[in-house]
């Protein structure tokens, strides 16, 4: 490939020479440690060589992922609520996920503790006692959980989507397992399961973070050395056939738009077409500058959204196309795609989409690094899925000598008719069910912002960080539901997604190409009280002048096309579409409506089908030109640049904004707008409960005390969970929720359950916060609380994208630009009394908006 090219793959050399420590124990246990000290963090993640497929007699059972979950319920040595207290008391996060073929259990906390966290992870994953009343209480709390999997459309379509592809190997059976075969497990079966699997020579402890190599060795052997190895039968893994012949499956349901895939059978991860395979989906299908994007969504206008992935695991893969459209352009999308494969299979692909498809690759693989959590799980992924850690670089040294008829031939010979399987989710028409039919402390150690303010009011925000050979900048209005015109809610979505469209300069197709063949991406944000774009690039002087004359581009000359309008307005609506079919998100705006009223927070940024609808592009160019003023902007640059270069450009940028202020047009809100208590019937197999009361915002003086509260009753350790979940296995979730304006808000409470049980949690709910109001709470529990809130900012804090969005909201709301700084001294500040004190203020029964999503006939 091209000298540039070459440079490209040169970027990730310092990660090949990157010291990891690869150790087996005398038991069989895998040790992989690498050292980084760029952040006072680290992760310490334990993985199972164990998933759904190697269930054995029990496929179909779910029995992997009951298991994940029954080791939070106790061990010999602690209690099943001491196991999140313990690591939550010590600012660490704890949690767990269960695929086909392993089972993942991950601690990211404060790296002095991380002799803590390999002792916690030891202790569940060796010492588990699965009590009797846990097992079956925690049968139930996964009952809900599989209920809600099937309220959810993208995983009943996912599940079809296995089911459908695979016909001998058990990736078709659901990792969570069938209803009616897990209802059957008993804890005989579960403990004969933990016992001849979960053994020290079929596991591997990873840790990555700023740690001493030597040091977490003598601990892993500390803790995990004592156990034994073991018989470890062999799992029988039924091969996939060669799939012969077309499939196809299509459902019609009670939802409000299509989602549809094709899917082609690939090989596995070790197969040499594996890399080649990624690299023809980011061609295909990866950003708005794809061959599929631009063909029949940008052109023929047949779907809201399309995406190519590769999935090539241990076994079996898949590659695969999914789109969302309109339930009438299914089958016309599908056509459009076809003709789009043909035209590539014959014509192929030019140097250019290569070259562009290569650097994203190679940018993701620069940003899986950013956090210890990422580096952790690319050495699993090695360790575990492919059984070999020098398996990136093999990856990229394979992707190195790719030509374009290399890709041309990896298509023909995959994406054949034969082994093409067609799935689709739809809408019921005329109200019938049709039958099938065919054709996803760094603070501590970062410096500080140096705050530069221009002429015009504009304010620009710089951090030096070389860690990684990248630059985020991010400019920042305020914006959001406070400045749109009444019935024009969701303004705020559209604009920023137009501004990254066309422009004097580009057209969209052309903008998307641009930052893509550099492996950058140019995207929007938008929220409750703020708009803008980032922008995120390698740190190449070439790829930062690139990424700023997007930027200006999209700030400074956007053209606000009828077309490439009402593609995007199409586009939102379809989102609005898929939020109505998830019960839990269609209740939270559901009660948020009834508890802001008339006040604009009534809808959040991306706003109502009615008033996206009512929009026209003259409504988005004014709240550009209201919006986009000196001293309503922001611009903050966080990463790998040269001071005395970079600085003249990006002042020499904020000297182009108009100069202007701005002010919001609502006034003090009277809260809620509908106190009371309501019913919601939906056709759901779940009941979603809301509880809704006002909030501080964000200037508030007591909007930590919110914070603290926020996490009080959400955390794992928190009495509020123990008791509906854990003790009785009440809900699969319960926690609480805040909608933050700068002047005002709104704290909730939520949780999912069956309709059996809303009443009792809405109970526990009630008792939870009278004791909260009567201060029988302890300060350990409220010091809990604190600790996992500093370590959780710490952590949050690990990129440059999210230190700029931090930094860049203080300088918009009139706060110290470092302010982030001081987040663990405002934390601490928060006492029993002053939880106590923002109980009683907030949550008075009067003020209370209730909703309850469950089962009945479906709306109108």
């Amino acid at each position: 490939m091209s000298k540039k090219t070459k440079s490209d793959f040169d970027l990730l050399n310092s990660f090949w020479r990157e010291s990891v420590s690869r150790t087996v124990l005398p038991n069989g246990l895998a040790v992989l440690v690498k050292p980084d000290h760029s952040a006072p963090v680290a992760s310490v993640q334990v993985w199972v060589r164990t998933g759904s497929i190697h269930e054995g007699a029990h496929l179909g059972a779910g029995l992997s992922h009951y298991l994940e979950h029954m080791l939070f319920k106790g061990t010999e040595r602690r209690a099943a609520r001491d196991i999140p207290a313990v690591v939550q008391a010590h600012g660490g996060l704890i949690n767990a996920y269960t695929t086909f073929d392993r089972t993942v259990y991950h601690i990211d906390l404060p790296s002095e503790h991380t002799p803590l966290a390999l002792d916690v992870l030891a202790d569940m994953v060796l010492h588990s006692t699965l009590p009797a009343d846990e097992t079956a209480r925690e049968k139930d709390v996964i009952l809900r959980e599989i209920d809600m999997c099937r309220d959810d459309p993208d995983s009943r379509l996912g599940e079809l989507f296995f089911d459908t592809a695979f016909r001998r190997h058990p990736h078709r059976y659901p990792v969570i397992g069938y209803k009616a075969v897990f209802a059957t497990v008993t804890r005989e079966e579960l403990l004969g399961y933990y016992r001849a699997r979960y053994v020290p020579n079929n596991m591997v402890v990873i840790v990555a973070g700023d740690v001493d190599a030597a040091g977490v060795l003598a601990e892993v052997e500390k803790h995990f050395g004592g156990a034994p190895r073991a018989r470890l039968a062999p799992v029988l893994v039924s091969d996939e056939p060669v799939q012969l012949a077309p499939r196809a499956a299509h459902l019609y349901e009670d939802v409000e738009i299509t989602r549809a895939g094709l899917v082609w059978q690939a090989p596995d991860i070790t197969h040499p077409d594996a890399p080649l395979l990624d690299l023809l989906a980011m061609v295909l299908g990866a950003g708005d500058s794809s061959i599929l994007w631009q063909a029949v969504r940008e052109k023929a206008r047949l779907v809201h959204t399309i995406d190519a992935q590769s999935w090539t695991p241990g076994g079996t893969g898949m590659f695969s196309i999914a789109f969302t459209c309109d339930a009438g352009k299914r089958d016309a999308a599908i056509a459009a795609i076809g003709r789009v494969l043909a035209r590539s299979a014959a014509a192929g692909f030019s140097a250019a989409q290569m070259k562009k498809a290569v650097r994203q690759l190679i940018v993701g693989e620069i940003n899986s690094r950013k956090t210890m959590s990422g580096q952790a799980a690319r050495l699993g992924a090695s360790e575990v899925v492919v059984g070999d850690l020098d398996y990136a670089r093999m990856y990229f040294e394979r992707l190195r000598r790719v030509k374009p008829a290399d890709l041309k031939r990896v298509l023909k010979a995959w994406l054949v008719p034969e082994r093409l399987t067609t799935v689709s989710l739809n809408p019921k028409e005329n109200g019938a069910e049709k039958q099938n039919r065919g054709p996803a402390v760094r603070a501590a150690h970062a410096p500080e912002f140096e705050e530069i303010l221009m002429p015009g009011g504009a304010r620009l925000l710089l951090q030096h960080d070389a860690h990684l050979p990248s630059l985020h900048a991010r400019l920042l209005c305020q914006g959001g539901p406070l400045f749109e015109a009444a019935g024009r809610r969701g303004s705020t979505a559209l604009l920023g997604t137009m501004l990254t469209k066309d422009t004097r300069r580009r057209p969209a197709a052309d903008v998307a190409r641009a930052i893509e063949e550099i492996g950058g991406v140019l995207y929007p944000f938008s929220g409750n009280n703020s708009i803008g774009l980032g922008v995120e690039v390698l740190s190449g002087a070439a790829d930062v002048e690139r990424g700023l004359e997007l930027l200006g581009d999209a700030v400074f000359t956007p053209l606000f096309r009828r077309g490439t309008f009402g593609t995007e307005r199409a586009a939102l609506l379809a989102a609005l579409a898929q939020d109505a079919d998830d019960v839990v998100t269609y209740g939270r705006k559901l009660i948020r409506r009834k508890f802001f009223g008339d006040h604009p927070l009534a809808c959040d940024a991306a706003g109502d089908v009615d008033g996206v609808r009512a929009l026209a592009p003259s409504d988005l160019a004014a709240l550009w030109k209201r919006l986009f003023v000196s001293e309503n902007v922001v611009l903050a640059v966080a990463g790998d640049f040269e001071k005395g270069k970079l600085l003249p450009k990006l002042k020499a940028f904020l000297r182009r904004v108009p100069k202007g202020a701005v002010s919001a047009r609502a006034k003090a809100p009277v809260l809620p707008g509908e106190a009371g208590d309501f019913v919601e019937a939906q056709p759901r197999e779940q009941a979603v409960v809301y509880q809704a009361f006002p909030g501080p915002g964000v200037l508030a003086e007591d909007f930590y005390a919110g914070e603290v509260a926020d996490e009080f009753f959400s955390g794992m350790s928190s009495r509020l969970f123990e008791r509906v979940r854990e003790e009785k296995g009440l809900a699969y979730f319960v926690r609480s929720g805040r909608v933050t304006g700068l002047h005002t808000g709104m704290f909730s409470f939520f949780a999912g359950t069956s309709p059996a049980h809303y009443e009792e949690v809405l109970r526990e709910i009630d008792a939870e916060i009278v004791r909260v109001q009567s201060g029988e709470i302890g300060g350990d529990e409220v010091e809990r609380c604190r600790v996992r809130l500093k370590a959780g900012r710490r952590m949050s804090l690990q990129t440059n994208a999210s230190r700029a969005m931090q930094a860049g909201l203080n300088a918009l709301y009139g706060q110290p630009v470092n302010d982030w700084l001081n987040y663990d001294t405002y934390i601490d500040a928060v006492s029993v009394e002053a939880l106590r004190d923002f109980a009683r203020k907030y949550f008075r029964r009067e003020a209370r908006t209730q909703l309850v999503v469950k089962a009945g006939l479906k709306r109108e």
